[in-house]
Formats: C-alpha cells, structure tokens, sequence
C-alpha cells in the first residue's frame, strides 16, 4: 500500500475555517454547489435568486447529509461561481462541511486578463505568477471580489482541454503544484488528453504524488489507456468523479464498480476516490443533475453487491479524502 497517515492533529481548510480532518466523515470530493459559466451573471434572460439559489442547495446538501456524507468538496475554483458568503450560510444551516477551492481551467474559460498580459507579444502568465494568486487565496483567504478575503481554499484545481493542454494550462498547472508546496494543500487535476503526461508536469514541479489527485480517471479513453492503474501505481490518487453520469465519454457504474474493484484487489484501495461531479445549481450551462447522496445511496450497495468490505468503503469515503485534504508541512 502506498496510503499515508494523517496526523492526529491535522486540520482541514473549509469554509468556517479549520477543521479537525477527523471530523470530515464521509466526503464528495468533487462536485460543484453553484457552478455559473463565465458570463452568464450578466445574461439578460438568467436570473440570479439568491434566495431561490439557497433553498435548493440547502436541500440537496440536507439529503446528503441524510444519506451519511458529512464534507463536500466545491471543486469549482475561482471564477465558475464560487460565493463564499453563500457557501458559509449553507453550512452553518446544514451542518455539512463545505471545502471550497482556488484555482482556474481550462484555458477556454478563462477571462481575457490571465490570457493577454501587457507583453510583446502576449505570453501566457508565467507559473509563479499563477502560484502567488493561488497561495494568497489559502494564506490570506478567498476573494470575495470587490470586498474582501474570507476563509481559505482547501485545494488548488485546474483543468485541461480535453484536446490537449496548452501552453497557458501547462503555466496553470505548474503554478498549482507551487501553491500547493508553498501552503500544503492538494492538488485537484482534471486531466485533458494524456493523464499520465499531465500527471508528470505536476511531479516535475517536485510535488509530492499523494498531494495530486487526477479527475475524470472514469473516462473510456482513461480506461482504455491503462492510466487509473498506472497513476495510482505513482502514488496519486484516482478520482472517479462522474458516478452516476452513463454517456459514450464515461463508464457505466457497473463498469466503475469492476473498476473499483480491480484497483483494490492490485493493492490500491488506498488511492481511490469517489464523486458525481454532480451540480447543485448551474446558470448558463445544463450542470449534471445528480443528487450529491448519490454515491452513498446507489453506487455503494452497487460494491457491496460485489462483495465488497464495509472496511473498504470506508477508507475510500472517509480515509482517503480525509489524507488528501489534510494540511501537510509545506515542501520547499
């Protein structure tokens, strides 16, 4: 096995602040509360009820908590919607532990200030300009744009083009691996079109593996490639993030519990990690309708159906997570 162990006195970053990591429980390690493509805050025909808004996060979030999870993971980054006074409201009325994130991706995105520096000719951002963003954002806290800095991101995510990641999304992720040395926090990556290569960019960064969780490792081309296996051989963690989506890009959960499976039974159920990348609220875009309950009302009697041990599950739901989010010793 390759797990680490959380120190007893190791804390996690959520949104109310620090928390002891063992108080998460079970955590969703990727999914997105209220998720808004870039723009679409200014659309004349989508409204913005923020009171309407609450009400039907706070009731996903109750039926997740209803459902045994404990800690949800906004892996949205910074400008895909993220409200951090929202985020704080709903889990003090929910009692849900609610981690948000900082970070950017892809690069089509991106608003036009990270793509067109005051260079001749425009270059993309350098990494250690990105890393200064990011760490500022859990040392000194979150923007809350225009007004201040509240709370600390718990992780650094970042995404590449599905096509291929591009020179500005290699400056992004090499920039993430530096915020995450420089603080302790993890690394969330969302793969683009090679994951083992994508994985290596963050490593040639000298973070270490088991600060690096690579997303979207439920994709066919993931699957077909042989990668979950082979990042998890590295010591990253595997993110099968879409349970509950069945489309021609992503397994069926069938498949994911044989996937699961598989993984444990070579020696790395210590790498495995679970989520819907389910969207609480989406405005611009259609969001994935899951209930955020859904790994632990319906994928988990799917693996205890394979005969899968309640220990088992309960390292991938609740020890897994609870390592990755736990602040480490900065690596210099």
């Amino acid at each position: 096995m390759t797990g680490t162990h959380t120190a007893e006195n190791a804390v996690v970053h959520t949104v109310l602040g620090p928390v002891p990591a063992e108080d998460l429980g079970v955590v969703s390690v990727h999914e997105s509360l209220l998720s808004v493509l870039p723009g679409a805050e200014h659309a004349f025909d989508i409204t913005f009820d923020r009171a309407e808004i609450f009400d039907t996060l706070a009731a996903k979030l109750t039926d997740f908590r209803e459902h045994g999870g404990r800690t949800i993971v906004d892996s949205t980054g910074m400008f895909h919607g993220r409200d951090v006074t929202l985020y704080e409201a709903l889990s003090r009325t929910t009692g849900v532990h609610i981690v948000a994130s900082t970070g950017m991706g892809p690069e089509n995105l991106l608003g036009g200030y990270f793509l067109t520096p005051q260079t001749n000719p425009p270059t993309p951002w350098p990494a250690e300009k990105f890393a200064d963003l990011f760490a500022a954002e859990i040392t000194d806290g979150m923007v809350v744009p225009r007004v201040e800095r509240r709370g600390a991101a718990g992780l650094v995510t970042t995404a590449a083009d599905p096509t291929g990641m591009t020179a500005t999304e290699e400056s992004l992720l090499r920039g993430a691996a530096r915020a995450a040395r420089s603080t302790g926090v993890a690394v969330s990556l969302r793969y683009g079109k090679d994951p083992i290569a994508d994985l290596d960019v963050a490593l040639d960064e000298n973070l270490p593996a088991a600060r690096i969780v690579v997303g979207g490792l439920d994709r066919r081309d993931a699957v077909d490639a042989g990668a979950p296996l082979e990042i998890a051989r590295r010591g990253a963690y595997v993110a099968l993030d879409h349970v509950g989506t069945e489309d021609d890009a992503h397994l069926t959960d069938t498949a994911r519990a044989e996937l699961v499976r598989d993984l444990i039974d070579t020696g790395y159920g210590d790498r495995i990690l679970l989520s819907c990348n389910a969207t609480g609220v989406a405005k611009g875009h259609p969001g994935r309708d899951v209930p955020f309950g859904y790994v632990l009302s319906t994928f988990v009697p799917m693996l205890a159906a394979q005969g899968l041990p309640g220990a088992d599950v309960q390292r991938i739901l609740v020890d897994n997570p609870r390592d990755l989010l736990s602040v480490h010793p900065a690596v210099r």
